[in-house]
């Protein structure tokens, strides 16, 4: 699928601490032009909620990734907590397409959201998350055009009432 390139890679996916960077080593990506390239770590540009990759077309067909030993309870532990948390805080109880939003600075978008009275608001089949608002789920067979109308109205009400530009 040409410009849609892997989720977590293409924009360096991270929550509660880690990020996708911090256990990459490369990936292998068919470009649009029909190239093939191996990128190393440092060939993404990995940043907050990005990579180089989002300049470019293409679709990653393999990656590796460089994970390290550890305790086998201890990461079980790990795992729990992790799963705990995002039990508690998101709406995995719906199909979503995860948190929409980058974090403006000095800001957090869920709050904004919910500040702006948006929490629960419904789009065709898509509604910001009662549960998070940084987060649109499927309620009813959202179709993308639900999804893009619902994120540029947000987007919209958010910088009328706050004058802070949410990136997706």
């Amino acid at each position: 699928i040409p410009g849609s390139i892997g989720g977590a890679i293409y924009m360096n996916a991270g929550a509660y601490g880690g990020e996708i960077k911090d256990v990459f080593e490369s990936c292998d990506v068919l470009w649009a032009d029909g190239t093939f390239e191996t990128l190393a770590l440092e060939k993404l540009e990995f940043s907050y909620r990005h990579s180089v990759s989002q300049e470019r077309k293409g679709v990653v067909l393999s990656v590796t990734f460089a994970l390290q030993q550890g305790d086998a309870s201890a990461i079980k532990a790990q795992m729990d907590e992790l799963t705990h948390l995002r039990e508690s805080k998101q709406p995995l109880e719906y199909p979503s397409c995860g948190s929409v939003f980058k974090r403006p600075e000095g800001h957090f978008t869920g709050k904004l959201i919910q500040d702006a009275g948006l929490q629960g608001y419904i789009q065709g089949g898509a509604q910001i998350s009662t549960k998070h608002a940084g987060l649109i789920v499927n309620i009813n067979q959202a179709t993308a055009t639900d999804y893009v109308t619902l994120i540029r109205y947000i987007q919209e009400v958010i910088f009328e009432k706050y004058q802070v530009k949410l990136e997706t």
